[in-house]
């Protein structure tokens, strides 16, 4: 069992190294990020975007480590739609986000001819936090990409992470559907969709993790508090994952932990062909490299199977 995001990347130096598209490689933070990713053997580069700047922004940035490759294309749109392009078309194995906003990063790979989910897929974003209150890795869903989920989401955001989980090494994760009490309240459409997902896990709709819900989160992360709660479900403060209501919820956990608990972290979003890079602006480079180490564990992972 990973327990750490230095793990991640102890994990990911023991296979074959995966290829890396960064799309609009001009961002400082990437490429310290993508350099010291390949220079320590976790993945092969490739750059896409203004070969000039890109180089221009290394030197300036003392990076030595040579790319695989650079594909030499100044305009971002296009350097984008080539990025996403390569991954498409099994060129790349983790596609990341580099000098280009959110907003155009997704909707390139949520293009229906040219990008890269399936017909009636799913995008999901997925974070991993190393907090250091916390004994284990904790794994968070939907902090990013889903606004309000409906049940069907919930339940394809839950099998993404338990996915996650599974890279991990947890064989079985705790899986944790947060709302705002331990019961069923008809006024909380949050604890009704959670209920109906802990009786869907439980009649084996739902496979690999022990779900609970509807929680606080302090029962799904404080053996005290659900002690006091006098709460008895599986794992009860030892929540490996935690599955929020919405978008609000989870990121306001999520900016929390990083800035109040200085938790570490990394994050991707999957449910397309090839895990997809996805940091936030004021992320750290640091974050940058644990979610390609993240990226290139998941992708290995779904090779293997």
């Amino acid at each position: 069992m990973i327990k750490k995001l230095d793990e991640i990347i102890t994990a990911v130096k023991g296979y074959p190294k995966k290829r890396l598209v960064v799309a609009c490689g001009e961002d400082p933070h990437t490429i310290e990020a993508v350099s010291k990713a390949q220079a320590e053997g976790l993945v092969e580069v490739i750059m896409v975007g203004s070969q000039k700047k890109i180089e221009e922004i290394a030197k300036k940035q003392g990076v030595t480590a040579h790319f695989s490759k650079v594909v030499d294309e100044p305009e971002a749109k296009k350097a984008l739609k080539l990025a996403v392009k390569m991954c498409r078309e099994g060129e790349g194995d983790i596609l990341m986000k580099g000098l280009v906003t959110t907003a155009d990063y997704m909707r390139a790979i949520l293009d229906k001819e040219n990008g890269l989910v399936p017909p009636g897929g799913l995008l999901s974003h997925v974070t991993v936090m190393e907090i250091p209150a916390y004994p284990k890795l904790l794994i968070l869903s939907d902090v990013a990409v889903l606004v309000l989920p409906d049940l069907e989401q919930k339940v394809k955001i839950l099998e993404y992470a338990i996915e996650v989980a599974k890279a991990l090494e947890i064989e079985t994760p705790y899986a944790y559907l947060v709302s705002s009490a331990e019961i069923v309240n008809q006024k909380v459409p949050s604890s009704i969709e959670a209920a109906l997902i802990k009786v869907m896990a439980e009649r084996g709709q739902i496979k690999g993790a022990k779900v609970e819900g509807p929680v606080g989160v302090d029962i799904a992360i404080s053996k005290e508090s659900a002690g006091i709660k006098g709460f008895k479900g599986d794992g009860a403060g030892e929540a490996d994952i935690l599955i929020f209501p919405n978008i609000e919820a989870g990121n306001v956990f999520y900016k929390a932990c990083a800035i109040l608990a200085g938790a570490k972290l990394a994050a991707n979003v999957v449910g397309a062909k090839v895990p997809c890079v996805l940091t936030s602006r004021g992320d750290s480079e640091e974050s940058k490299f644990y979610s390609i180490g993240l990226a290139s564990l998941i992708s290995t992972k779904r090779a293997q199977k």
